[in-house]
C-alpha cells in the first residue's frame, strides 16, 4: 500500500498518550491521491489532531461491549478508533468520493460496516441490530438540530448521543432559565446534555471558524412527555417558538390557528401566564400545556 494512504500508526492501545498512539492523519496526500476535495456543501471538517479524537472517544464513555453508529465518517478518522473500542461500528457517509480511501483506511477491521447515504433518510432500527447502541459522531455544523432531532426521536432510540457541534450551538442546547430554544427543549424532553468537553478549530482540516464542543446527551429511560403525546407537544411548540417574540397567547393562537381567547383560557387552566414567551417555559409547563390541549 502506498504510505500515503497509511492513515495511523496501529494503536493497541487508545487510552495511552495519544501523540504516541496515533499520529496524526496524513490528510493532504490522501485526499491528493483519490483527487478529492473538502466539499463546504456538506460542511466536511475532518477532525485529525490526535488529542481531539481521544477527547471524543473518552466522551463516549466506551466499555467495549457496545454497538456504535457513527454519522459521516469522512476518512476515516474516529471510525479507526471506535473500531478498537466497540464490538461494531455502522458508520454512515453520505459523499461517494469517500467510501474507497474510507474502505482502505478500515481495512484491517472486520467490524466496521460502512453504509453509503443520508442519515437523514435513514432509520436506525434498520442499521442497529440492538438497543442501547451509542451514536458517536463528528457532524457537520449545518444540520446539528436535524440530526439530534431524528435520533431522539427514532423508533429505536440510542442509550447516549455524542456528537462535536458548535461550540456556540451546543452551550444553547444546554441553556435554561428563560432562554430555551426548540431545540434545547426537544433535547431536554428526551434526555439530559452536557458538555464534555472543547476541541479548538485548528484540530480539524480545513480548519472551520469557530471552536467546537463534544456535546453528550444520556437519554432518559423515557421521554418526560409521554410518547403518545409527542406529536402534540411538537405541534405546541413549534408554534410557540414560531413567533418567539410574542407572547405565547398570539403564537399559540397564530400557530394553531386558534381565537386568542380560547388559546389564554387554556394557558390559565394549566397555571401559565398568558402574556409568557415560550422560550420561558420549563419542561414540566409544556407537558402540563399538552394536557390542556389534548
Amino acid at each position: 500500500m502506498d504510505r500515503d494512504l497509511l492513515p495511523y500508526a496501529r494503536a493497541s492501545n487508545c487510552s495511552s498518550d495519544p501523540a504516541v498512539s496515533l499520529n496524526f492523519l496524513n490528510i493532504q496526500p490522501l485526499l491528493k491521491r483519490y483527487g478529492i476535495q473538502p466539499k463546504k456543501s456538506l460542511g466536511q471538517n475532518f477532525l485529525v489532531e490526535p488529542a481531539g479524537l481521544m477527547k471524543v472517544i473518552s466522551s463516549a464513555e466506551l466499555s467495549g461491549g457496545e454497538e456504535v453508529l457513527e454519522i459521516g465518517a469522512g476518512l476515516g478518522s474516529l471510525t479507526y478508533l471506535l473500531a478498537q473500542t466497540s464490538v461494531r461500528v455502522t458508520t454512515v457517509e453520505i459523499d461517494m468520493h469517500m467510501l474507497e480511501p474510507l474502505a482502505e483506511a478500515l481495512k484491517p477491521f472486520t467490524n466496521v460496516q460502512i453504509v453509503p447515504g443520508d442519515i437523514l433518510e435513514l432509520n436506525p432500527a434498520d442499521l442497529m441490530s440492538r438497543e442501547n447502541y451509542v451514536v458517536v459522531a463528528n457532524i457537520p455544523y449545518y444540520i446539528t438540530s436535524a440530526i439530534i432531532r431524528h435520533l431522539l426521536e427514532a423508533d429505536l432510540k440510542p442509550s447516549r448521543v455524542i456528537l462535536t457541534i458548535q461550540k456556540e450551538v451546543a452551550q444553547r442546547i444546554l441553556a435554561r432559565d428563560g432562554k430555551m430554544s426548540l431545540l434545547s427543549l426537544s433535547v431536554f424532553v428526551f434526555g439530559e446534555p452536557e458538555i464534555a468537553g472543547i476541541i479548538p478549530a485548528g484540530s480539524f482540516f480545513p480548519a472551520p471558524d469557530v471552536d467546537s464542543a463534544v456535546l453528550r446527551i444520556r437519554l432518559h429511560p423515557e421521554p418526560l412527555i409521554p410518547s403518545n403525546r409527542l406529536d402534540q407537544f411538537f405541534k405546541l411548540a413549534h408554534a410557540g417558538f414560531g413567533q418567539k417574540r410574542k407572547t405565547l397567547r398570539n403564537s399559540l393562537s397564530a400557530g394553531l390557528s386558534l381565537p386568542t381567547g380560547e388559546v389564554e383560557a387554556r394557558l390559565l387552566e394549566a397555571d401559565i401566564d398568558p402574556t409568557r414567551r415560550a422560550e420561558t417555559l420549563s419542561v414540566a409547563e409544556w407537558a402540563r400545556l399538552v394536557d390542556n390541549f389534548n
